[in-house]
């Protein structure tokens, strides 16, 4: 029985190991119409890909709205997930976008990187429909409202990435402090299930090759956030701005919960009064006004700096 297992084991792992091969012969040309042209392109994964020939060719596309998980190795883990099960989930996702005809608009606007932004509307619905991929913005807006009705029904179905656990926040990014060391702090990007707005992990951690990084889940009692929001209301470190007419209870509510999570402060408190924010929000905790009656781990990451993520020179726990 035992030779017996073994062997279903082996080819079990045989056949996983040919369709990620075939799964990476398919990441090349796909078809797309970029403002109603006809574009062949090459898909990187399921949210970026480059355009191959035309006005654009050359240009590197990142997807708006949406968000696949990283797909040069396992690297995500939450719930009842392995790390490789949700890596073969990204695999998935590059296939399928390259599979469709898909519609894009693009307008010249860029992010970060330098790619272009491009708004597929129905591929980002039809990836997250199918729980291939999790809606998204960069910042504390919430995510479009077609794409978050549609990640609700992959969660309510269980579908893909959603069968096995649902964190309050997805990490996307992670960086250690050793990457810029002429910075004063990095960031952990964290990415709302339930509205798609983005967090910022602020840190100066230096984290080693191949350790989990992992964010909490926080519930805090319904007296203490009340209590917690009261006293922001009069912190002495923000009454030059008179937050009192400018948050609503319930953003004082988030800000705390965030803090409690990532003693970071939400991406939804205005950047000139972040600074304050953040020094009444660390006294309050300090002194016990704020605290989680509950912590468990929420979502973790993996983490290998950019140039060990491909090639030869991976890093031994890609491989």
């Amino acid at each position: 029985m035992i030779k017996h297992r073994s062997i279903a084991l082996s080819i079990v792992c045989g056949l996983a190991a040919l369709t990620l091969g075939s799964l990476a012969y398919s990441e090349i040309r796909a078809k797309v119409f970029i403002n109603e042209v006809p574009s062949p392109v090459y898909f990187n994964d399921g949210d970026s890909f480059r355009v191959l020939s035309g006005k654009l060719n050359g240009t590197k596309a990142r997807l708006s709205g949406y968000n696949t998980l990283e797909s040069f190795g396992p690297v995500h883990r939450w719930g009842e997930w392995h790390a490789k099960e949700l890596y073969f989930n990204a695999k998935i996702a590059t296939q399928n976008a390259a599979k469709g005809v898909w519609s894009c608009d693009f307008g010249g606007e860029r992010d970060g990187y330098g790619r272009g932004l491009f708004w597929c509307k129905d591929l980002a619905a039809d990836q997250v429909r199918k729980g291939l991929a999790h809606a998204m913005t960069v910042d504390g807006a919430s995510a479009d409202p077609y794409l978050l009705e549609a990640q609700a029904e992959a969660i309510r179905e269980k579908r893909g990435m959603w069968a096995k656990g649902i964190p309050d926040y997805v990490m996307t990014s992670l960086h250690s402090k050793s990457e810029r060391p002429g910075k004063d702090y990095v960031y952990n990007r964290l990415v709302s299930t339930k509205d798609g707005h983005s967090e910022k992990w602020l840190h100066t951690e230096v984290y080693d090759e191949c350790q989990w990084v992992c964010a909490n889940r926080v519930t805090i009692d319904p007296e203490v956030s009340k209590a917690g929001v009261a006293a922001l209301r009069v912190a002495e470190e923000l009454k030059r701005w008179e937050y009192a007419n400018g948050y609503s209870d319930a953003q004082l509510a988030h800000a705390i919960d965030i803090w409690l999570r990532i003693q970071s402060v939400t991406t939804r408190v205005e950047k000139e009064h972040v600074k304050d924010f953040g020094a009444a929000l660390k006294r309050l905790a300090d002194e016990g006004v704020i605290k989680a009656a509950t912590t468990e781990v929420d979502s973790c990451a993996l983490f290998v700096e950019f140039k060990r993520r491909y090639g030869n020179g991976r890093a031994k726990c890609l491989k």
